[in-house]
């Protein structure tokens, strides 16, 4: 390392250092070195574990760009072609990889740059990684974005780590921006996020069901040959459904004379829905051999269940749950003592 003081000019590019505050210069700028294998890869590793592949890919593209903006105004007065040639022999100086600005058009504003073995490609390499990464393919978007007062971005056309000689990028006016891009990738996470949401909630929605079904009318035997079914809640056409399935696969297996459905815990007014599920468990009961009693009728509920026009005027029908039991016993020579 050169003593306190020295200076050195390489391609024009003029370097310092300060031996006594550990303070390094470049054209004039306080500047740091560190190794490109080792603790540049790391720094990337790490952004890239905290941040996601995804993130992380932006991050380097929209903080290329944005630090090529401030060495575009650095190199403000000069041509584009001017600087073109300045910027590449001063990024070569200080190990940022051989690059050349070819086919440079500056009335379309388009041209090409040529990059070999720059540091983002040495540190890729180094990861393993299959393409080199955007930051300085959308550094130099920033840098002639200054110099052509023009929104400039790029395009990958050949990558070192694809196997060719060196990387290609040819570079466009355009209306993509790194806010843009900034903007696309968090809308595509709130709706990744919504989408994972809405399934969450479909898993859950679905265990729920599952329970419901468990739990919401269940066939109780109470007695030999005597079982209750309490009907609780409101009931739409899934849940009538699996309501008729399930009393009718459980009759037989209790060996079921008498099925008797307790209206008690029916939620709010009954409609045609409800009279017409009862209609069919009882008339399906009946095949089976079960008669069907009907308990837990008041007045207003009888009413509501006449005014829906179902006819369930052929099944037994008690105020309460005890009065039914009574009867179905009664009816197959038994008594409670």
């Amino acid at each position: 390392m050169a003593d306190y003081g020295e200076k050195l000019d390489v391609a024009g590019s003029k370097f310092q250092w300060d031996m006594q505050k550990g303070i390094f210069h470049f054209e004039g700028q306080e500047g740091i070195v560190f190794w490109v294998r080792n603790a540049m890869k790391e720094f990337f590793d790490t952004i890239e574990e905290i941040s996601g592949q995804e993130a992380s890919h932006l991050v380097f593209e929209v903080a290329g760009f944005r630090q090529g903006t401030v060495v575009g105004d650095y190199f403000d007065g000069l041509t584009a072609a001017e600087a073109a040639h300045k910027i590449t022999d001063t990024y070569a100086a200080v190990g940022w990889g051989l690059a050349k600005v070819v086919n440079l058009n500056e009335e379309k504003k388009t041209f090409s740059i040529h990059i070999k073995d720059s540091w983002e490609y040495r540190i890729n390499h180094s990861q393993g990684k299959s393409s080199t990464g955007p930051f300085l393919a959308a550094h130099y978007a920033g840098v002639f974005s200054r110099l052509l007062d023009e929104n400039i971005w790029f395009e990958i056309k050949e990558d070192q780590l694809h196997g060719h000689d060196q990387m290609i990028v040819d570079y466009f006016p355009s209306v993509t921006t790194v806010k843009k891009n900034i903007h696309q990738l968090s809308r595509a996470k709130e709706s990744a996020r919504i989408h994972e949401l809405e399934r969450m909630v479909e898993e859950k929605t679905q265990g729920l069901r599952e329970v419901i079904k468990q739990i919401s009318s269940p066939v109780i035997p109470v007695l030999d040959g005597v079982v209750v079914v309490p009907l609780l809640g409101k009931y739409d056409e899934e849940r009538a459904e699996e309501l008729v399935y399930s009393t009718l696969n459980k009759l037989p297996r209790y060996k079921a004379d008498y099925l008797i459905l307790d209206l008690t815990g029916l939620d709010g007014s009954v409609d045609h829905l409800t009279t017409s599920l009862l209609e069919k468990i009882g008339s399906a009961a009946d095949l089976i051999g079960s008669k069907t009693i009907l308990v837990g009728l008041s007045a207003g509920l009888a009413v509501e269940i006449t005014q829906t026009g179902v006819n369930l005027g052929r099944f037994d029908c008690f105020q309460t749950l005890q009065h039914g039991i009574h009867y179905a016993i009664g009816q197959m020579g038994k008594q409670i003592i």
